[in-house]
């Protein structure tokens, strides 16, 4: 059976019921988690689009490690917590930085070609670090990790890859509770699998906002899948909004990375003043929210139309040739969009980044449900707190999945198929409610629960959310998507079954973050890291807590600062 980026060219004859493990998400957590388990064990990796596809191979600035003569561990760990605004998980923080070097010699060994200076490994600065220790591959390192991953997961005889397959719902055992598989819609079936051990990879949930970075399948599936089998979930108020994504007509929202201000580029206003100083005295060195709100605040202050106006990115303080050789695919995107950076400045604007809240987890990955793990953005370490140190993530993923290596597994037996009932599947006369629901949620989501946050903005979008999860709920076609009988294998006979299923599923999975994210925020009476209440602006002790949410229970639970 050959292997491709697109999967198998196979058909579902070959998928059986069982697997030692089902990993859920092909960026470089899922990819690498793949790698990390042992190759005794027969592991199916899920993704819901081709392999490699989602934020990290994204990722341009690079990854953070403490390799230089003049850096250690723990001035990475001090950075980290500094940016991390009181939140972070102390333990998990050391565990992030005492690893990062053995996560680089694990990604050099695999093929991963960093970049080098006089045979060295190049590093530069990036925000809020206190080193110059971000590793890098021009401006494409993301894409660097993640083909050399995809490459050798293809490689090992004993991963199987679904592409595209999309997982519907996590399968919790009545009796134990225990996570034993998934429902999975592949090639117009809905099939339920077992396995020991499933390991959520699915990155964040940017799509829930209307000008975000993330790829079109960040939507926030595994902390959703999560939520709805009890499992417990963290700090899912913070969200990181990038200063700098590409603010063009027409545009996507190209993430100008962190490394370009790291090398000197400045951030002017409309009429070429450097702003950033009159909020931060590391101007735009300053932590990732500080920068964005001071766009925001500095807009809202001297814009005509804040909504539409936009600050600007001078690269003239980088030589020309430094440009060349480090942002590559930068020039190139903004070239595409008309902007050549050599002669003008780069139009840019906040957009949502990256999701320092998820399902909780411990050192070894693990949930609160036996049998279930999470890895990357859709975890909640500890390591992140409040505001992520710039080019921590990929090193979370590399450092925490390398844990999978000690994982000991009950093999499953390796049962045949299910026999698959027949329904028609066609839902032609819903769809229409559910598009609409997923082009205005977004948008609601920016205005109530973006950068600058209200009670009564928040308050007025719950309320929202709640009707159309209720009107969602309705649907028939939400019953498969949510409350399918394990026993019910099924084949659909309409071509558009999948197609309608994964759109359904998607937009209740961004309904159920929307809704989570919004009480959250509601629910925190005070303004921290990517959390910001205009209503309640100032930072408080009292709130130097976690953020739990279990089922319909929100409450606090105290830091782990061993």
């Amino acid at each position: 059976m050959e292997k491709t980026l697109n999967g198998f060219k196979s058909t579902t004859a070959n998928i059986p019921a069982g697997y030692d493990a089902i990993v859920i998400g092909s960026g470089a957590a899922g990819l690498y988690a793949a790698l990390c388990l042992r190759s005794c064990y027969r592991v199916l990796l899920v993704t819901k689009s081709k392999l490699g596809v989602g934020s990290s191979k994204w990722a341009q600035g690079g990854i953070a490690a403490a390799i230089a003569t003049d850096d250690s561990p723990q001035l990475h760990l001090e950075d980290t917590l500094n940016a991390g605004a009181g939140l972070c998980d102390r333990s998990a923080v050391d565990f992030l930085a005492s690893n990062a070097y053995d996560a680089i010699a694990s990604l050099l060994d695999l093929g991963v070609d960093f970049d080098r200076k006089d045979n060295k490994l190049a590093t530069t600065l990036e925000a809020a670090h206190s080193r110059s220790r971000v590793l890098h591959s021009q401006d494409t390192t993301g894409r660097a990790i993640v083909d050399i991953l995809a490459a050798r997961v293809l490689e090992r005889p004993n991963i199987q890859i679904l592409a595209p397959a999309f997982a519907l719902n996590l399968w919790r055992d009545p009796q134990s509770d225990r996570c034993q598989g998934i429902s999975l819609l592949y090639e117009n079936q809905i099939r339920w699998l077992r396995a020991t051990a499933v390991i959520l990879a699915t990155g964040g949930g940017g799509q829930i906002f209307a000008k975000t970075t993330n790829p079109t399948v960040s939507t926030g599936d595994g902390v959703a899948l999560a939520w709805r089998a009890g499992a417990i979930l963290r700090d899912l108020e913070f969200f990181q909004f990038h200063p700098t994504a590409l603010n063009q007509p027409d545009a996507p929202h190209f993430l100008i990375s962190e490394a370009v201000r790291g090398e000197g580029a400045h951030l002017v206003d409309d009429e070429g003043r450097r702003f950033a100083f009159d909020y931060h005295p590391k101007g735009e060195l300053a932590p990732r929210d500080v920068v964005s709100r001071a766009i925001f605040n500095h807009l809202e202050k001297n814009a005509r139309d804040p909504a539409m106006a936009r600050v600007f990115l001078n690269l003239e303080a980088i030589p020309p040739e430094k440009i060349r050789h480090r942002f590559p695919n930068i020039i190139q995107t903004c070239r595409q969009w008309g902007v050549d950076v050599f002669a003008q400045p780069i139009p840019v604007a906040p957009a949502a980044h990256y999701w320092m809240g998820g399902v909780a987890v411990d050192i070894a990955n693990a949930t609160s449900l036996p049998g279930l793990y999470a890895i990357g953005e859709t975890s909640s370490t500890g390591v992140h707190g409040a505001n992520r140190l710039a080019s921590n993530s990929l090193l979370e993923c590399i450092v925490f999945a390398a844990q999978l290596q000690k994982l000991e597994l009950e093999p499953v037996d390796l049962q045949e198929p299910e026999s698959f009932g027949k329904v028609r599947g066609d839902w032609q006369g819903e769809m229409g409610e559910i598009e609409a629901i997923r082009d205005n949620l977004p948008a609601l989501m920016w205005h109530a629960a973006g950068i600058c946050r209200s009670r009564s903005a928040l308050e007025e979008a719950i309320a929202k959310v709640s009707f159309w999860r209720s009107r969602l709920a309705d649907l028939e076609i939400s019953q498969y998507c949510l409350h399918l009988s394990p026993e019910e294998n099924l084949a659909f006979e309409s071509e558009t079954a999948e197609e309608h299923l994964k759109l359904a599923a998607e937009t209740m999975n961004l309904l159920d973050i929307g809704h989570l994210i919004l009480k959250s925020a509601a629910f925190r009476t005070e303004s921290r890291g990517g959390h910001y209440r205009i209503d309640y602006p100032d930072k408080m002790d009292s709130w130097q807590v976690h953020t739990i949410v279990q089922g319909d229970r929100l409450d606090t639970a105290a830091m782990d600062n061993d």
